[in-house]
């Protein structure tokens, strides 16, 4: 353990890194001529989710520039005709397209192709999964083609489909009837758990390799990353990202965490280095997300750049960016996979944003930092049972791209009322510098659970970095749910609500003020108690199933919700060793820090775009990302909004992105930041776009899903061409 917490880094010993990169190139380089490792042209293509292989979100298509981008026309919009009815549905797909040809989901997890020229709907493929499933969201489907044979693989709910990329039927050899498992080699206890894939996998020869989105509270899957056999659907090999007895990685857990632990999974996505056959993995934090205490250790592989071996699935090297997290500091997107020239010498490197606003820039064949990062002391935690990490990983350069720190002064200044309103609330909670462990008294999470950086990722040409990022705060505040030396007064059915549920309705069931997960208060006008049983036993929209827990358990909260609930409360529980495998807190809710009018508590602006030069480690320029139009209207200068979905970089010196709350597309500058042109979606555009050419015209087409952010939700995708 004390090994460990010297060096952030793990990998092969020199001699061996000499040897494993040689092995690997030459394995790379026969895996070209493989049958099944055949290469698209990418110039006119969208192949691979967020354009390529190395996750760069660029194409080197120049027809629309900086001189013309003004003149985009819409060229169509296609309907998928299955939006929510109560603004509960989203689309964040970044939609492939292959010869003329674009491959996209909807929002209830359909998958389509279209003519990309013109949207015509060329087929459409419906897994009629349960409802229960249905609205884990769908960021894009993977293409694999041996120039011969041409499939399509997406997931929905708990499974994994392979489709003939021609006609949207079932590949039917694959799996069972084209579907395999999701939960396939994660063990038996995962079996009744949640697990789904909000990003798609990765295509190394003939594997798909993937990762999971699991559960985040103490009832977690574990998030092993796994490689699917394109042609059976059987898996290949198993990365366990919960290290088990004599793999390394062990012994930054409990001994016992392999059986129990869950998390540490990649839900958002890889990048490949096909040449070095390294397949790059981000993975997320251990479960619970805000309490460690029954996983002391530094948690090994959870929030690491993983990089695998993409034949085998063995460890090249790994780097942590966060020890121990008790934030949901998830890596939230694939590394960009760049070259960068670093002591004057042009270097292969990863450079992984983070929803802290940092960008690690490491070398890409041994992991090491390309500069310095700091291992800094960090406060530690007064939970019960807890033990944060004494030290945080702080990169040096470049600098972080969102405000790093919320004090007095960064107070919100766009009215005296909204300032004292703020500044009255921050007194009474801890602040003022990252990494404060979560607390009874409400900690301040900043940047918040959503970043900084976020899925939409980055985009990247000849060592520039593009990067979008959120400025909000959060505030996190932890509940006791099993009794400590004072005891609870707590019904059975309000101690299950609280370890359950209060996580995303709030301790007060007064639901979340965005309107993601409904108030509770008065559900009983609404669902009858068979419905609301129905629903904790299968799920509904963003809330898993909850039919692990015992009958008597999903009686006691039903009744409790319903207010019929006959047991007299617990009082004074009697006292007892408190056995370190259980979690004795919950959290209270995601908590926006808004001010009294519904604005980010934090001065503006709230929502940026930045150019970074990762040559040099530092920023070109930042703007602001989105408008607040009443706001603008009073004189405030453009504030930026939240924003979601990433931005695209072309040749033509343009940046095309959406993502920010006023439902704008927009195009920018490359070079200075300057706004060139936007556009008034139908619905938000919460989704990275794409750019192809077909017939000799650019396109650039984004998914207008909306539904997020408490704004209306939408259905459709819209391509932009040049007016001929």
């Amino acid at each position: 353990m004390q090994e460990l917490s010297n060096m952030n880094i793990r990998r092969f010993g020199a001699p061996a890194v000499n040897i494993m990169i040689v092995f690997l190139v030459i394995a790379g380089m026969s895996g070209c001529n493989h049958a099944s490792h055949y290469r698209l042209e990418t110039g006119k293509n969208w192949p691979v989710y967020l354009g390529g292989e190395h996750s760069n979100q660029y194409s080197p298509l120049s027809q629309i520039d900086k001189t013309n981008v003004k003149h985009l026309k819409v060229a169509w919009e296609y309907h998928t005709g299955d939006k929510g009815k109560r603004n509960d549905t989203q689309i964040q797909c970044n939609p492939l397209i292959i010869d003329g040809v674009l491959y996209g989901t909807s929002p209830k997890l359909k998958v389509f192709a279209l003519d990309a020229s013109t949207g015509r709907e060329i087929w459409k493929f419906d897994p009629r999964i349960s409802t229960n499933f249905a609205m884990n969201v769908n960021r894009g489907v993977t293409y694999w083609t041996d120039g011969k044979d041409a499939r399509i693989f997406f997931t929905a709910g708990p499974y994994l489909y392979a489709l003939d990329a021609r006609t949207g039927k079932r590949i039917r050899d694959f799996a069972l009837m084209g579907q395999a498992s999701l939960k396939s080699r994660l063990g038996p206890r995962a079996q009744r758990l949640y697990v789904v894939s909000t990003s798609p996998g990765i295509i190394y020869k003939d594997l798909l390799i993937i990762g999971t989105r699991v559960s985040e509270d103490m009832h977690a899957a574990p998030g092993y990353i796994r490689a699917y056999d394109v042609h059976s659907g059987k898996v290949r090999w198993t990365f366990h990202t919960i290290p088990k007895p004599g793999e390394y990685g062990y012994d930054t857990w409990p001994k016992d965490a392999y059986k129990r632990s869950g998390g540490a999974n990649s839900w958002a996505g890889m990048s490949l280095d096909s040449e070095r056959g390294i397949v790059f993995v981000p993975t997320g934090s251990a479960a619970f997300d805000f309490y460690g205490g029954n996983r002391k250790g530094m948690n090994l592989f959870a929030n690491c750049v993983l990089a695998l071996n993409a034949e085998t699935g063995e460890r090249i090297w790994h780097y942590q960016t966060v020890h121990h997290d008790l934030w949901d500091r998830d890596l939230p997107a694939p590394p960009n996979l760049v070259k960068v020239v670093h002591n004057g010498r042009e270097t292969d490197a990863v450079a992984q944003i983070t929803k802290s606003g940092f960008v690690f820039l490491l070398n890409r064949e041994t992991g090491l930092p390309l500069f310095p990062v700091e291992e800094r002391p960090v406060k530690p935690s007064d939970l019960f049972g807890e033990e944060a990490w004494p030290t945080q990983p702080v990169p040096q350069l470049p600098p972080p791209y969102s405000r790093q720190k919320f004090t007095l002064d960064e107070v919100t200044n766009i009215s005296k009322e909204a300032h004292d309103y703020v500044a009255g609330i921050l007194h009474n909670i801890r602040y003022g510098e990252p990494f404060i462990p979560p607390s009874r008294e409400g900690t301040l999470i900043f940047p918040g659970f959503d970043g900084g950086g976020e899925w939409g990722g980055a985009a990247s040409h000849e060592g520039i970095l593009y990067v979008n990022a959120n400025v909000m705060p959060w505030i996190l505040t932890m509940v006791e749910i099993i009794p400590g030396e004072q005891g609870m007064n707590m019904s059975p059915g309000e101690m299950t609500y609280r370890m359950y549920c209060s996580m995303c309705h709030g301790p007060d069931r007064k639901g979340d003020p965005s309107g993601t997960y409904p108030s509770l208060v008065h559900v009983g006008d609404t669902l009858s108690k068979a419905e609301i049983n129905e629903i904790i036993h299968n799920g509904k929209g963003f809330m898993p199933s909850y039919s692990y827990i015992t009958e008597k358990r999903i009686k006691a909260v039903i009744g409790y919700l319903l207010g019929t609930e006959k047991t007299e409360p617990v009082q004074e529980m009697p006292k007892r060793k408190y056995d370190e495998r259980e979690v004795p807190y919950t959290f209270t809710g995601y908590n926006r820090f808004f001010d009294p009018y519904g604005y980010p508590a934090i001065k503006p602006p709230w929502g940026t775009l930045t150019a970074i030069d990762l040559n040099r480690g530092k920023w070109l320029w930042q703007v602001p990302l989105g408008e607040i139009d009443s706001l603008t209207a009073r004189g405030i200068p453009k504030t930026g909004t939240e924003n979601y979905g990433g931005p695209v970089l072309t040749a033509g010196g343009v940046i095309f992105i959406g993502a920010s709350k006023d439902e704008n597309f927009r195009a920018f500058d490359k070079d200075t930041g300057e706004e060139l042109w936007k556009y008034k979606l139908p619905a938000g555009g919460y989704a990275t776009p794409a750019v192809y050419e077909v017939d000799g015209r650019e396109y650039v087409v984004i998914a207008c899903g909306g539904g997020k952010m408490g704004t209306k939700s939408g259905d459709s995708y819209v391509a932009f061409t040049l007016e001929e």
